[in-house]
């Protein structure tokens, strides 16, 4: 198999340089296409050359999937350039996912075949009356002597008209609950158009290029045999497969604010005001030095938690919505802090630099996308005193590998992974042993205060009542949860700097101090500023990544 630095850099070869107007792949080309609602149509022909959905079939199945980690890293390439056309594609990773976790031999096959041929499976999860709440769906699959009957709509439904099969969440059961619900896989030759009405297309402020369209279905047969897993475990599976495209998406979009802070970056060196470049106003450095800290941490708990599915995946239940919620905010809140920067040129439509209010508008969707940051607290609330009471017992540290640079992996298996953690959590359990390593010392005092934040947060936790981590949660409980989830991406952080090479930006310790200042003024609004020291050092890095055409992620790597 060709490896991941080889695919990548030909990916990126085939897309071109996403700055050259003449791109039919490059950002003038995504603009112009998402004025129309749609996404570059050389840009999607060049990713079936590559054959990209290959990258969401596991390797056992003839496709490129080994590790979660390499796919996400490749997808960067692709939503560097434009986050439509990135969800569009990954849209076939949120159906398959539970074809791989639940599916018959027979129908990971048929699955397997589809990607592999360029074809497309989309997932028909939610519904707009119900949200996120996929437990309370009512469209309906009944037994009949010879197979299921299908009635009821699912409104929302990402390239729908391109899809050649459906991975359907469907209630099966007279009672509700989770367990009345069960998964379809049909393929669209089932889809009879006299019982399978298409419903208008619905647009969006956001990701204009992904087609949201719907289905409303009336007295549909279709065989037993199209059920995924055994029937009422529809959202059993849901819950196991999708911890994989809850880290994995937003790790993606990742690459979303490496594009605004480049499109940001580029504007304010150009740019001069009072007798000097933009870039070197104050203000715009620190935006520009904390924006780039923030792209760091994001990425440092999204490689962590990617490869723990692999590594430790019992702790897959916690990881997923952690990943979600924190990097899903600090996504948001990075673009909208540049947009401030950009001033009048964040309008723009056209010229240079108005890829950035595509981006502006396409960020959104990533805090309320397949589940919302206000759901992932919720699905963290139950599992918390278990996670905190363990930490507290049995502190050890994480393993290396889920930090460095590059690292072998066991093989990717998403049916091995659980619907809860039973309070195992490899991260927050290697919050208690960092103090212990030698640490830089700029960095301890930091380090310190997180862990003295992280043995606060144990005290308060471990004492909750069952009764208190319900959906009704009090807001002073669900900020424990919040509050979690910075102390794994803090604990991210410190396990990338500690593994990173010798020579390394990510071995220096200007970085980390950057990411643990930032990572506290998540709890703290008002928290400290970068010192003076640290953010020279980054704006130094920053810059000279753009000079030499790098990636501003953890990887660093070589863009077109």
């Amino acid at each position: 198999m060709i490896d991941i630095e080889s695919r990548t850099d030909h990916l990126e070869k085939l897309l071109g340089d996403p700055w050259d107007a003449r791109n039919p792949a490059g950002f003038a080309a995504a603009v112009a296409a998402d004025e129309r609602e749609e996404t570059a149509a050389a840009a999607e022909d060049a990713l079936d050359d590559f054959g990209l959905h290959a990258e969401f079939v596991p390797t056992a199945l003839g496709g490129r999937l080994a590790r979660v980690d390499h796919m996400v890293e490749l997808m960067r390439s692709v939503y560097r350039r434009d986050p439509a056309l990135g969800l569009g594609r990954a849209g076939q990773l949120l159906a398959t996912v539970n074809v791989w976790t639940a599916g018959s031999p027979e129908q990971r096959r048929a699955a397997a075949d589809l990607l592999l041929d360029n074809r497309r499976i989309a997932a028909a999860f939610h519904e707009l009356a119900h949200g996120n709440d996929i437990a309370a769906n009512a469209f309906a699959a009944r037994r009949v002597d010879d197979g299921l009957r299908l009635s009821g709509r699912k409104e929302s439904i990402a390239n729908l008209d391109r899809a050649d099969a459906l991975v359907v969440l469907a209630r099966t059961g007279e009672t509700d609950g989770p367990r009345s619900r069960s998964q379809l896989f049909l393929t669209a030759d089932r889809l009879d158009p006299a019982r399978v009405r298409r419903l208008p297309r619905f647009r969006s402020v956001g990701m204009r290029g992904v087609r949201l369209g719907g289905i409303a279905v009336d007295g549909l047969h279709v065989p037993g045999s199209v059920l995924l897993g055994a029937e009422g475990t529809g959202v059993d599976t849901a819950a196991r497969a999708f911890q994989v495209t809850r880290m994995a998406m937003p790790a993606m979009t990742t690459a979303l604010l490496d594009t605004a802070l480049r499109v940001t970056l580029h504007h304010t060196r150009r740019r001069m005001l009072y007798g000097r470049e933009a870039a070197a106003i104050p203000v715009v450095r620190t935006a520009l030095a904390e924006t780039f800290a923030d792209l760091l941490v994001c990425e440092a708990l999204s490689r962590a938690a990617t490869r723990a599915l692999q590594l430790r995946p019992e702790s897959g239940s916690v990881h997923a919505p952690a990943v979600k919620y924190l990097v899903a905010g600090v996504l948001t809140d990075a673009v909208e802090r540049l947009s401030t920067v950009m001033g009048s040129e964040f309008y723009r439509r056209d010229g240079e630099h108005a890829v950035f209010q595509k981006l502006a508008r396409d960020v959104k969707p990533v805090a309320f996308g397949h589940i919302a940051r206000a759901a992932c607290l919720s699905a963290l609330l139950p599992q918390l005193p278990g996670l905190l009471g363990r930490s507290r017992r049995d502190p050890s540290p994480a393993p290396d590998a889920l930090f460095g640079a590059e690292t072998e992996l066991p093989a990717f298996d998403p049916t091995v992974l659980r619907s809860v953690s039973g309070g195992r959590d490899c991260l927050a359990a290697s919050l208690g042993t960092v103090l212990d390593a030698e640490l830089p010392a700029a960095v301890r005092p930091l380090a310190e205060d997180h862990v003295r934040a992280f043995a606060a947060l144990t005290e308060a936790g471990t004492s909750l009542r069952p009764r208190q981590l319900a959906i009704d949660a009090e807001v002073p409980v669900r900020r424990l949860a919040a509050r979690y989830t910075v102390a794994l991406a803090a604990a991210a952080c410190l396990g990338v700097q500690r593994t990173a090479a010798d020579g390394d930006f990510l071995a220096r310790p200007e970085w980390l101090v950057a990411a643990l200042t930032r990572l506290s003024a998540l709890d703290r609004p008002s928290g400290a500023q970068l010192p003076a020291g640290v953010e020279d050092a980054l704006i130094e890095e920053l810059t000279d990544r753009d000079d030499r055409h790098l990636s501003f992620g953890l990887s660093a790597r070589a863009y077109a």
